[in-house]
């Protein structure tokens, strides 16, 4: 997992903080899917809803998309990966598809959405990662139907270890625009938090299965 640029990192990470794209709340966790409490909340999809901000996220994944050779078709994740990849997509001049979480009930059945071209080079497209699950599913549909993946772009990603081993078995590079570790000194100079509040935020990096349990070292 790489991030693009620094600069550019902290940038991003502040303005989702200022649209509550991220939302911080250590001390009132929300709670995930898989049933981890967690201090960050992040829906990429707000920014859609700010020129200002969504023009500035598509600049930027234009130039990491730039970073990888033969673009050829851009494949958005669904269901937050697809209107971030068809602006990529738009603004390189290739073709855009879409990858179903799972594949449609009716009709085709499809898994993917668009012209499948098998050998066509394409590069993805993420909202977020976490650990990179529903993620690298999408990948192994895109190669399962003939596609050539060259990598991933994600606008953030929360650097777990978990994601980056599992990225690394599947062999695909993933990009992203800002992650954790740029997003809590954005978020402590900005005073969304204070040191209280980091020190938690920083635990809960460490440990997510865990963190806010009793059986915590870190509690909330």
């Amino acid at each position: 997992m790489k991030i693009l640029d620094r600069e550019v990192a902290s940038r991003v990470a502040g303005a989702l903080l200022s649209i509550e794209a991220i939302r911080l709340q250590p001390k009132n966790p929300f709670t995930w899917a898989s049933g981890w409490k967690s201090p960050i909340y992040c829906d990429n999809r707000r920014a859609l809803s700010f020129p200002e901000i969504r023009n500035y996220i598509k600049e930027q994944l234009v130039l990491a998309a730039k970073t990888f050779q033969g673009v050829e078709a851009i494949a958005g994740v669904a269901t937050a990966g697809i209107p971030q990849g068809a602006l990529l997509a738009d603004a390189l001049g290739v073709p855009f598809i879409y990858v179903r979480a799972k594949p449609k009930g009716h009709g085709m059945g499809n898994s993917i959405e668009g012209k499948i071209t098998p050998g066509q080079k394409v590069l993805v497209v993420e909202d977020l990662v976490s650990t990179g699950g529903s993620s690298l599913k999408a990948v192994q549909d895109l190669r399962a139907a003939g596609f050539e993946v060259l990598g991933m772009l994600a606008i953030f990603t929360y650097g777990f270890e978990l994601a980056r081993q599992n990225f690394e078995a599947a062999e695909v590079a993933l990009l992203c625009l800002s992650d954790y570790a740029h997003l809590l000194p954005k978020a402590l100079a900005d005073d969304y938090i204070d040191e209280e509040a980091l020190a938690s935020l920083v635990e809960w990096r460490k440990n997510p299965e865990t963190w806010g349990t009793p059986e915590a070292d870190f509690p909330i």
